[in-house]
């Protein structure tokens, strides 16, 4: 069954977002499993001064914003945002072609 440029592009963006997806999930494996050892680490090392948290939370952040992206939460940067961009830049790049035939 052949498909047709427009299927084969949304076969690829859909492969393209369960790759996202997955890789979140792997950072949110990886930021659970590395802080419940800090955090246990720090219990025992020293259980008068805690200071677990400061990675939990810089990490935290960071896991915040990779599923802001992939889950189009805040969609400031998102899909739509980068379709517009192309075709921005494709248009420009037309006009310029364009421009530089007639001179």
């Amino acid at each position: 069954m052949e498909y047709s440029n427009q299927e084969e592009e949304r076969y690829y963006r859909a492969r393209k977002k369960v790759e996202d997806i997955k890789g979140f999930y792997g950072n949110l494996t990886s930021y659970v499993v590395v802080n419940s050892g800090l955090f246990i680490l720090n219990v025992i090392t020293s259980p008068g001064h805690y200071w677990f948290y400061w990675p939990l939370l810089g990490w935290g952040i960071g896991v915040l914003f990779h599923a802001c992206k992939v889950f189009d939460l805040i969609s400031v940067f998102g899909y739509d945002w980068e379709e517009r961009k192309i075709k921005e830049f494709m248009e420009k790049e037309n006009q310029n072609q364009k421009r530089d035939q007639w001179q």
